[in-house]
C-alpha cells in the first residue's frame, strides 16, 4: 500500500463542505488512515482573496501516482474548480504532498509537492501528523521546515468545525 499525504484546500462557498466531499470521493481510492486538524489560513500566491481551511490527510492507496493526479483533477472539476487564475479563489485544491518516500519527477507531477517547504498552511498541518518524517530531498525534518518556514502567513485552528 501506497502512503501518500495529501493537502485539501478551499476559499470558497462552503468550505467544510467541499472538504468532506472531497475527503468521500478519495476513499473511493484507498482508506483515509489519518487526517488532521482543520486550519483557517491566509491565501497564498495571491493574498487578495478569501481566506482559505486548509487539512492534510494520508491515503493508503494501491494506485500509481500519475493515476492518484488524474483521480485528484476528476475529483477537483467534480466539485466545481475551475482553473482559470493560478492560485486564485476555487472550490477545492488537492496537492500530492509525499508519496512513500519517494522522489518523483514527470510532467505535471512533482513530488515531494516543489512549494511544500516554503508554505506554512501545508507545514503547520503536515507536522501536526507527521513531524519527524524526513522530506525526501531536502533530508529535514517536518517540523524542522516549519520552523525554518520563510512563510509569515497567519495560520490558526479553525473553529467553525
Amino acid at each position: 500500500m501506497n502512503e501518500v499525504y495529501l493537502l485539501l484546500g478551499s476559499n470558497e462557498g462552503d468550505r467544510m463542505k467541499w472538504m468532506k466531499q472531497a475527503i468521500n470521493l478519495l476513499s473511493a481510492h484507498g482508506a483515509i488512515a489519518k487526517q488532521s486538524s482543520v486550519y483557517e489560513t491566509a491565501a497564498w500566491g495571491i493574498e487578495a482573496q478569501p481566506s482559505f481551511l486548509n487539512m492534510v490527510v494520508l491515503l493508503k492507496t494501491d494506485i500509481t501516482a500519475i493515476r492518484l493526479l488524474s483521480e485528484i483533477h476528476d475529483i477537483e472539476k467534480k466539485l466545481g474548480r475551475q482553473r482559470e487564475v493560478k492560485w486564485g479563489q476555487r472550490t477545492l485544491d488537492i496537492d500530492i504532498l509525499l508519496y512513500n518516500n519517494e522522489q518523483i519527477e514527470l510532467p505535471g507531477l512533482l513530488i515531494p509537492h516543489p512549494f511544500l517547504h516554503l508554505r506554512r498552511f501545508t507545514l503547520v498541518p503536515l507536522a501536526e501528523l507527521i513531524p519527524n518524517q524526513i522530506h525526501p530531498s531536502l533530508n529535514r525534518t517536518i517540523s524542522e521546515l516549519l520552523q525554518d518556514c520563510p512563510d509569515s502567513l497567519e495560520v490558526q485552528p479553525y473553529s467553525g468545525q
